[in-house]
């Protein structure tokens, strides 16, 4: 079986369509085309339905993607390992959130693509916790403190944040004092998650309630200054309205333990060195404050 015809179908799969798949491979659509030919014919089955709005998936061909990802991800991570020295090479698939995505790690990932020109950047920016494994995902950037999994995880830095409301809702409701009357309150949340504070070195864990949920950082943040509830928000989302008094902070005598920023693997015995690569360039990014979290002011 043809790599070429693996990593065109893989491409094709992942673009949705011919057109776009031949523009990253830089070859012609009639490549593409004949290379997707010769594959179904050798596997005796229809991998993709071409549609006139591009190419879409069959049963079998979402059953082959996975497997031909995997193949070309081990060839690709075979080659980096025998030419340790040489240029990056092949695709990186990477999630992250979209809360700071877009503003604070796409810089990342467009200076490793500026550095690493034969190299492929696909990132996927969601606040809905990936399967690594099954969507095909070499890595994923995670914010917050880590629960336990079977994935191998790289701290990069510290995310710090705090509690806040809008003037609004403490005039309304008033200013909780301590981690009882803080349950009391409404809460915005991203789930059912429990707030962890600091009494000195002591961690305390709460479980707020609340009717506004949300899986997006930047909706919690309307939210607060909608004057919904209480926010438990990383300083980088939260500074320009601390600033402008649409938010204050709250319960200063009692903050939030730091979190930290995480890239995230799957299991197996060696990093591929481009996500090595990743994760010393955001390294290096988190050391050149203000970062994500912000500093750890109150």
């Amino acid at each position: 079986m043809d790599m070429e015809e693996l990593e065109t179908f893989v491409q094709v799969a992942d673009a949705e369509g011919i057109s776009p798949a031949a523009l990253r491979l830089g070859v012609s659509k009639s490549i593409v085309s004949r290379r997707l030919v010769r594959l179904e014919a050798e596997l005796g089955v229809q991998l993709l339905a071409r549609t006139t709005r591009g190419a879409a998936l069959t049963e079998a061909g979402a059953i082959f993607r996975v497997y031909a990802a995997r193949i070309c991800n081990e060839i690709d991570e075979a080659k980096e390992t025998i030419l340790p020295a040489g240029d990056l090479r092949g695709r990186l698939r990477i999630s992250m959130p979209q809360s700071f995505g877009s503003t604070h790690f796409a810089p990342v990932l467009a200076e490793m693509a500026r550095r690493h020109p034969q190299l492929y950047i696909q990132s996927s920016y969601t606040d809905r916790r990936v399967d690594m494994i099954t969507e095909g995902f070499d890595c994923a950037i995670r914010v917050g403190y880590l629960q336990d999994s079977n994935l191998i995880a790289r701290r990069i830095g510290p995310i710090y944040g705090k509690l806040v409301a809008s003037p609004e809702y403490i005039k309304a409701h008033g200013s909780p004092e301590t981690p009882e009357e803080l349950v009391t309150h409404q809460a915005l949340m991203q789930g059912t998650e429990a707030w962890k504070l600091m009494d000195g070195n002591k961690i305390i864990t709460v479980h707020p309630q609340g009717r506004f949920k949300a899986d997006n950082g930047a909706a919690l943040v309307a939210a607060a200054i909608a004057g919904l509830g209480i926010a438990n928000l990383p300083n980088g989302l939260t500074d320009e309205y601390l600033n402008s008094g649409a938010l204050v902070p709250i319960m200063t005598r009692y903050p939030l333990p730091p979190a930290g920023a995480y890239v995230i693997r799957p299991p197996g015995q060696h990093p591929a060195r481009k996500v090595r690569v990743l994760t010393e360039l955001l390294i290096e990014y988190f050391d050149q404050p203000p970062h994500i979290g912000g500093a750890a002011s109150t």
